[in-house]
This record gives structure tokens, C-alpha cells and sequence, in this order.
């Protein structure tokens, strides 16, 4: 099977190989995916931390949104070697906004507690370990748009409240009407499907295997429930504007381990509407 994942529309980096390392597929740059194939059995660091390495050879990173310039890749076994990767910076969208009810910006104590328990919710659904190389293969085969239409908001964007850092937005925004069908963009397992999360609304999870998972907030109506199966293209949900949100869109994330990757670098350019 051929895996390719779609050339990104923004800078990268060039990939600095060694002779006797692998040649590596994607995005060398913060929020990018990439993957390579080493020898059946050999393992693989980063920056001294473990990957994973299917029965076939295949590893897999990602880098998040404010990923160091440089990492090190460890590779020992049959063909053992050390590579330096340089990671491309990326310059995001930074908006200031001043004059905002302060009640907006901080959340009651009341509030408080449902964040806490909502974000353990999700947690819990992104922890859970589903190795399932044949999901993951697919999905570094490439993704597909899970809706077409405008894009509002991009990865890594933040704004400033009243002169205080919110949170960066870690995922693509799609505008679209109330009720446009959200699509699994590759197959994976729904491990969260919750309609009223305080600031996503209706949120599924979709395990694509191994720590990467894709993540749809915002939906008006969730069409499946967790432990089911998905394929490229079925449908998972609706778009909507629930939790905090200031109009009708569909939010895609997507995360590796404890890393925000960018979604947009992982699918061709968007359709001209």
C-alpha cells in the first residue's frame, strides 16, 4: 500500500537524512506528522522518548504548536543511526480584543468544576491505548476533509483578552450551516461522544490508533456512540454552534500523544466552494 500524506500549504522544512537513516514522509515542521520505516524490530526514539514501531517497520511522530527548532532521532537495531531534525517555525495569527465582560473571560467556580470534569472526560477517551496498525496505516495513508467550506480559523491562532493569553486554537475551522453532515475523514474508533461539553457542545472523539485521535466540536446532533467502528466518509455528526462558540462551524483537531498537530497539513487544499 502506498502512504502518502498531502504536501502542506505552508512552509516546511527540508528534511535533514543521513545517508543511513530512513527517509522520512510528511511535515518537519511545528504541527506537522511525519513517518518512516526502519527494519522489522528496531527501535526508535525522539528526544529520548519512545515510538511506536509497527510489526512492518512503519514509526510515526508529531510535533506541537511551539515545538523546538531541532530533535533527535535515535534509531537502533539492524540499521542503527542518529539524525538531527530541524523543525520549521511557524508565525500564527495573534488578535488582541480589549473591553470584554471580565465574566466571560473567567469562568464561576460553579463553571470551574464542570471544565474540571469535562476535561477528564476527554482525557480519559484520549488515553486509551487502541493498537490497531491496520487503522493507523489508513490514516497515514491521508485524510479527508470531515466538511467543505470556508475556513474561519487555523491552528496555532491565539487571542488576548483584556491583555491576557486564552488558550491557542489548535484545529481547523470549517463555517458551514447548522445541520452540514461531519464525515469521518479516515477510519478510527469513537472513544467520546458527549452533545453538551461547556465550552466544545457536541464532541466526538474518533481513535485512529496508536495516540492519534481526531477530535469535531461544536455539533448540533451526534449520529454515533462510543466503541463504534467508523470508515472514511461515514458519517459522525452535524455541524453546529453549541458550547462556546459564535456561530455554526465545525472545529477539527487532531492530537498525537500529548501533542496538538495541525489537521489542515494532513488533507489536500481545501475545494473551492
Amino acid at each position: 500500500m502506498t502512504r502518502v500524506i498531502a504536501t502542506c500549504a505552508v512552509l516546511c522544512a527540508p528534511l535533514n537524512v543521513l545517508a543511513a537513516c530512513p527517509d522520512l514522509e510528511g511535515n518537519l515542521i511545528q504541527g506537522g506528522l511525519v513517518y518512516g520505516e526502519v527494519a522489522p524490530g528496531s527501535q526508535v526514539t525522539l528526544d529520548g522518548d519512545a515510538l511506536t514501531v509497527l510489526e512492518d517497520g512503519t514509526f510515526f511522530a508529531g510535533f506541537g504548536r511551539d515545538n523546538a527548532a531541532t530533535a533527535e532521532l535515535v534509531i537502533t537495531g539492524d540499521s542503527p543511526c542518529t539524525q538531527t531534525l530541524n523543525i520549521a517555525s511557524r508565525e500564527y495569527r495573534i488578535s488582541r480584543v480589549e473591553g470584554v465582560p471580565q465574566k466571560t473571560v473567567t469562568p464561576s467556580e460553579e463553571h470551574l468544576a464542570r471544565i474540571r470534569r469535562e476535561r477528564a472526560l476527554v482525557s480519559a477517551a484520549k488515553r486509551q491505548r487502541l493498537d490497531r496498525e491496520d487503522l493507523l496505516l489508513g490514516a497515514l495513508a491521508g485524510f479527508e476533509w470531515p466538511a467543505t467550506g470556508r475556513i474561519s480559523g487555523v491552528y496555532g491562532s491565539q487571542r488576548f483578552y483584556n491583555g491576557k493569553p486564552g488558550n491557542p486554537h489548535y484545529g481547523v475551522d470549517v463555517a458551514v450551516p447548522t445541520g452540514t453532515p461531519v464525515y469521518a475523514p479516515t477510519a478510527g474508533v469513537v472513544t467520546l461522544a458527549e452533545d453538551d461539553l461547556f465550552y466544545s457542545g457536541g464532541t466526538v472523539i474518533l481513535d485512529h490508533g496508536f495516540g492519534l485521535s481526531s477530535s469535531f466540536l461544536h455539533m448540533s446532533k451526534i449520529h454515533v456512540e462510543v466503541g463504534q467502528e467508523l470508515k472514511t466518509g461515514d458519517l459522525l455528526g452535524e455541524v453546529g454552534a453549541t458550547g462556546r462558540a459564535t456561530g455554526p462551524h465545525l472545529d477539527w483537531r487532531m492530537s498525537w500523544r500529548n501533542q496538538r498537530v495541525d489537521p489542515q497539513l494532513l488533507v489536500p487544499p481545501m475545494p473551492e466552494q
